[in-house]
C-alpha cells in the first residue's frame, strides 16, 4: 500500500516526460503506416507492410513482363527451339535420299576417244570398246524392279525417325517453357524478397532514428540505441544479399529468353489465384503415357528400329533391276560402228552367296537394337510414373504451405503490434521487439516463397504431364 501511494506521485511527475515521448514516438520521419489493435494511430517501431506477391516493386525500371510474355519470348528467340527444328527438317531429307533408291537413275554420257588400233589388245583394266577411234553421246537407264521389300522398309524406317525428330522438337519446346516458367518465378520470387528488404531497411531506419531520438532525450538507454542500429544493419545485409540475387535471376531469365544482353523487366504475376493441383497422381500418368513428346518420339524410334531390322534380314534376298542404254556415235570407224546410233536394254538379278556373315550379323544387330529402343521405351515410362507422383506430393504440400505462411505472417504481423505496444509503454526490451520484427520479415519471405515454389511446381506438374502451352 506503502508503494503504490508512492507511486502515484510519481506517476503524475513522469507524465508530461511520457507524453513528450509518446509526440516524438508518434510523429516518425517515414513511419510505416500500420494500425494495432489497441489504438487506432500509427506504431512506433512496425515494420512496413509489402505489396502482394508478384506486385512491381516502387523503384523498378524496365519493359513489364508476364509469365506468357516470357514464354513466347523464349520460344521466339531461344537457339534451342532453331536447333531442334532445323534437325526435324534435316531428317524429312533422309526420307527423300531413302525413296530416291525407288526411282529410276539416268545418267548422260559424252565420250570422244583418239586411239591407234593395237591399243585394244593392250594389258589394263580398260574396256576394249572404250579404246576404238570413236565420238559417242548416251543415256544410261537404271531402275529397281524389286528388293522384296528391302527399300520400303528403308523409307518406313526413316519416316519414323522424322516423325521421332518432330516429337523431340516438341519436346524441346516443352523444356524451354518449363525453363522460362521455373526462370520467370525464381526471379519473381528474388523481386518480392528484394522488395521485402527495401522496405526492412526503410522501416528499421525509421525505427533507429526514433530510438536516437529517444536516447538524445535520455528516454533510452544506449543499449537500445545499439540494437535497433544491429537490426538496420542485418536489414541492409539481406537487402545487398536480395538485390545480388535478383539480379542473378534476371540473368538465367534473360539467358532461357534467348538474349546475352542485361535486359531488365519489372515481372508482373497472373493477379488472379493459381489453379489448385489436380486431386490424384494417378489422373496426371495417363496423361503423361499419352502426351509426353519424349515418350512417343522413344516408341517411333522403336518402329524405326524394327523396319530397319526388317531391312536388314531382306538384304539376303535377291535385288532385280532394270537396266537401259541408248545413244549416238556420229564419228567412229565403220567397221565398228556401222549404224551411227546404239542401244540396248536387260535385266540383271542380283544374289548374294556368302560375304563372310556380313548380312547375318547386320541382321541381328538390327534386332538387338529393336529390342533395346523398346526396353529404353520401358526406362522412360518408369520414370515417367516416379516423376509424376514426386512432383504432384511438392505441389500438394506447397499448396498447403500458401495457406500456412499466410496465417504465419498476420500472427507475425499482429506479435509485431504487440510487441510495438509493449515497448512504446515501457513494459518490454527492445530484445522483445527486435525478435518480432525479425519473425515479420522471415514471414513475409516465407509467404511471398510459398506462392512462387506453388506455381512452380504447378508448371513441373504441367510439364511431366505434357500438357505445357
Amino acid at each position: 500500500m506503502h508503494n503504490r501511494c508512492l507511486s502515484l506521485p510519481l506517476w503524475f511527475l513522469l507524465c508530461p516526460v511520457a507524453m513528450r515521448a509518446q509526440e516524438i514516438v508518434e510523429q516518425p520521419p517515414d513511419a510505416p503506416q500500420l494500425q494495432t489493435q489497441a489504438e487506432q494511430r500509427t506504431p512506433a517501431f512496425n515494420s512496413a507492410t509489402t505489396n502482394s506477391p508478384g506486385s512491381l516493386p516502387p523503384d523498378s525500371t524496365g519493359e513489364i513482363l508476364t509469365r506468357q510474355q516470357a514464354e513466347q519470348l523464349a520460344l521466339r528467340n531461344n537457339p534451342r527451339i532453331s536447333v531442334a527444328a532445323l534437325l526435324a527438317l534435316a531428317q524429312k531429307q533422309v526420307v527423300r535420299e531413302t525413296r530416291s533408291a525407288l526411282l529410276p537413275t539416268l545418267n548422260g554420257n559424252v565420250t570422244v576417244v583418239d586411239a591407234e588400233e593395237a591399243t585394244r589388245i593392250s594389258a589394263g583394266s580398260l574396256e576394249a570398246s572404250r579404246l576404238l577411234y570413236h565420238a559417242g553421246a548416251g543415256v544410261d537407264l537404271n531402275q529397281l524392279i524389286t528388293d522384296f521389300g528391302r527399300t520400303r522398309n528403308l523409307v518406313a524406317s526413316s519416316s519414323f525417325q522424322a516423325k521421332a525428330s518432330e516429337q523431340q522438337s516438341e519436346a524441346t519446346r516443352e523444356d524451354i517453357v518449363l525453363a522460362t516458367d521455373i526462370a520467370f518465378y525464381n526471379a519473381l520470387e528474388a523481386q518480392a524478397t528484394l522488395q521485402v528488404a527495401k522496405s526492412t531497411v526503410k522501416a528499421r531506419q525509421a525505427v533507429g532514428d526514433q530510438v536516437n531520438a529517444l536516447t538524445a532525450s535520455k528516454l533510452k538507454s544506449t543499449l537500445d540505441q545499439s540494437f535497433a542500429q544491429v537490426n538496420l544493419s542485418q536489414a541492409r545485409l539481406l537487402d545487398l544479399d536480395s538485390q545480388n540475387q535478383f539480379d542473378a535471376a534476371m540473368a538465367n531469365l534473360n539467358e532461357v529468353l534467348g538474349t546475352a544482353s542485361s535486359q531488365q523487366y519489372k515481372l508482373v504475376d497472373d493477379p488472379s489465384p493459381p489453379l489448385p493441383v489436380a486431386p490424384s497422381a494417378e489422373a496426371v500418368i495417363a496423361i503423361a503415357l499419352q502426351k509426353r513428346p519424349d515418350l512417343l518420339a522413344l516408341k517411333l524410334n522403336h518402329e524405326a528400329d524394327v523396319r530397319f531390322s526388317r531391312a536388314q534380314h531382306e538384304q539376303l534376298l535377291p535385288t532385280i533391276s532394270g537396266l537401259g542404254t541408248v545413244g549416238i556415235t556420229p564419228v567412229g570407224s565403220s567397221a565398228y560402228f556401222t549404224p551411227d546410233w546404239y542401244g540396248a536394254a536387260g535385266v540383271n538379278v542380283g544374289v548374294p552367296i556368302f560375304n563372310g556373315f556380313k548380312f547375318h550379323a547386320q541382321a541381328a544387330e538390327a534386332d538387338l537394337r529393336a529390342k533395346a529402343s523398346d526396353e529404353q521405351s520401358r526406362v522412360l515410362i518408369n520414370r515417367i510414373v516416379r516423376d509424376v507422383r514426386t512432383v504432384w506430393l511438392r505441389a500438394n504440400t506447397a499448396q498447403q504451405k500458401m495457406s500456412v505462411t499466410e496465417e504465419l505472417l498476420q500472427e507475425a504481423n499482429t506479435a509485431l503490434d504487440l510487441a510495438d505496444t509493449r515497448y512504446r509503454l515501457g513494459l518490454s526490451s527492445i530484445v522483445e521487439l527486435s525478435q518480432a520484427q525479425l519473425q515479420q520479415t522471415q514471414a513475409q519471405i516465407a509467404e511471398a516463397n510459398a506462392r512462387f515454389d506453388y506455381e512452380v511446381d504447378l508448371a513441373a506438374l504441367r510439364f511431366q504431364s505434357g500438357s505445357q502451352p
